[in-house]
């Protein structure tokens, strides 16, 4: 439990960033992140409310750096 919840505070946000650098725009990499998220809820890997608000957190604070870094570039 402990590595899924590690993998929450990290990965999203990294994915946000990755996804916003590579598209150009944070609302698809947000958008995307948001689909892979869904798609493990939906076959199971994401199970627990606590790990549910960590990921979106983790989504939020992704989103706030991209557009920082998105506006810096421009």
């Amino acid at each position: 439990m402990f590595d899924k919840v590690l993998s929450a505070i990290f990965l999203p946000g990294l994915l946000v960033i990755l996804f916003s650098r590579v598209t150009y725009n944070r609302i698809i990499g947000l958008a995307l992140t948001v689909a892979l998220i869904a798609a493990s809820a939906y076959k199971g890997y994401t199970h627990t409310l606590p790990l549910i608000v960590v990921d979106a957190a983790s989504l939020t604070l992704g989103f706030y750096y991209a557009e920082k870094i998105l506006k810096r570039n421009v």
